[in-house]
């Protein structure tokens, strides 16, 4: 089942996510439900807060950018209560978009290379090295954990720019194909 997917403004985002027990009921239909919104959204990653869950729950699937990021070929993920550790490492700046701020793009600078430690969707502890654009996307999704877009990343000038697009995302003054929640106080 495609979930809407909570857009900017909504309360939700900014919540810090809360850790996942296994005792969690209904945990698989949720991450069939979560790969199914991602797939429809076109994404390549979805944190449980975009569909209005504040949980520490992350779905990824980069396969579909790994002729250009060789990395992410193959990368499925599913992350319960992911921890990130930023290595040492180049910094790079590339753009990134988001499906709770559609329409728009922004560079965001992020570290290269990370320690990630997850567990999988049977609580089995990973950990992992990751680098390139993968890292990037983890980060991205691992934000919203945190209660994090990734403008929170960008320059104040830069946000300034972007502000009346911002208002209308808020406002519900855009148009997205893709099944979506406002914030409360949105028009559409």
């Amino acid at each position: 089942m495609k979930l809407p997917v909570y857009l900017y403004g909504h309360p939700v985002l900014r919540k810090q996510a809360a850790t996942v027990t296994p005792d969690r009921e209904g945990l698989s239909e949720l991450l069939k439900n979560m790969f199914e919104t991602m797939y429809a959204s076109e994404g390549v990653g979805l944190a449980a807060p975009q569909v209005g869950l504040s949980e520490r729950i992350v779905v990824i699937d980069a396969d579909p950018v790994g002729e250009n990021f060789p990395e992410c070929a193959g990368r499925k993920l599913v992350l319960i209560n992911p921890e990130i550790e930023v290595l040492d490492g180049e910094r790079v700046t590339r753009g990134e978009g988001c499906l709770s701020l559609p329409g728009l793009s922004e560079n965001v600078t992020r570290t290269e290379h990370i320690r990630l430690r997850w567990q999988d969707e049977n609580f089995q502890p990973h950990e992992e090295e990751i680098s390139g654009f993968l890292a990037r996307i983890v980060q991205h999704e691992c934000d919203h954990l945190e209660g994090k877009v990734y403008i929170d990343h960008i320059s104040p000038i830069r946000k300034q720019l972007i502000k009346r697009k911002l208002a209308n995302i808020v406002e519900g003054k855009i148009r997205v194909d893709y099944p979506v929640r406002f914030a409360p106080r949105a028009r559409r």
